[in-house]
């Protein structure tokens, strides 16, 4: 059986073309694997640029997949090297950056479910633990976030040296605590506690409140502060 004959992007009607298509609707009227394909330029010997876009989001099961996904992971799919991987990775941060930013100015996080909700995007899917603080203001807006750790919660891993540094440095007035349970399941263990009282009693001598913690699950969340814990 004949091989389907394959078209490089500029033998494509315009129309059809990723970036002309850019250019004539505006950055929203493209599929994910367009922006991919603007983001590399050029295919492989093999797949047009378009093509090669959909091998990536097939090997990272979406568009979700290309979140946590690495240097190396890229560079091992036929077709991109790491000139086209470090464009793809730079496009991703970039925006994330300019989303985290968008974000601080507006989010106030006095509610609980506000914060679950800025958070479970990128934390309910994870497979491993990871422990953030979110810094707030005295009118609860967040200032700041930041990553702690990666790996099982326990008082070992989370120092308060760590989780009170940035809030010292920022001048915030409380934090908050976030992490997931790739299990699914947002009830908090005994090391959650235990982590929690910990926390909460550094924050009491150095004057700087723990305001909840919050547990993020696959489809839904766990409040300390809500439910009574704190």
């Amino acid at each position: 059986m004949d091989e389907p004959v394959k078209y490089r992007i500029k033998e494509l009607p315009e129309e059809t073309r990723p970036r002309e298509r850019l250019l004539k609707l505006g950055v929203d009227a493209l599929h994910e694997r367009e922006l991919i394909a603007v983001l590399l330029r050029t295919g492989s010997g093999k797949d047009n640029a378009l093509e090669l876009a959909d091998r990536l989001l097939q090997y990272a099961e979406g568009t979700q997949g290309l979140r946590d996904i690495s240097l190396q992971e890229l560079t091992s799919l036929h077709g991109i090297g790491p000139g086209k991987a470090a464009s793809l990775l730079a496009g991703m941060e970039l925006g994330r950056r300019v989303h985290e930013v968008v974000g601080k100015e507006a989010i106030s996080v006095a509610d609980p479910q506000t914060v679950a909700d800025h958070f479970s995007g990128g934390l309910r899917n994870l497979k491993k633990e990871e422990f953030w603080i979110l810094l707030v203001d005295v009118k609860c807006k967040m200032i700041h976030k930041q990553q702690i750790s990666v790996g099982t919660i326990n008082q070992t891993i989370i120092h308060p040296r760590e989780v009170f540094e940035p809030a010292v440095r920022r001048f915030a007035r409380g934090i908050i605590l976030v992490h997931n349970h790739p299990s699914g399941d947002p009830y908090p263990s005994k090391e959650d506690r235990q982590v929690t009282r910990r926390l909460m009693e550094a924050g009491n001598i150095m004057g700087i409140d723990v305001l909840d913690h919050i547990i993020i699950g696959r489809h839904d969340f766990y409040s300390l502060r809500q439910n009574g814990d704190m």
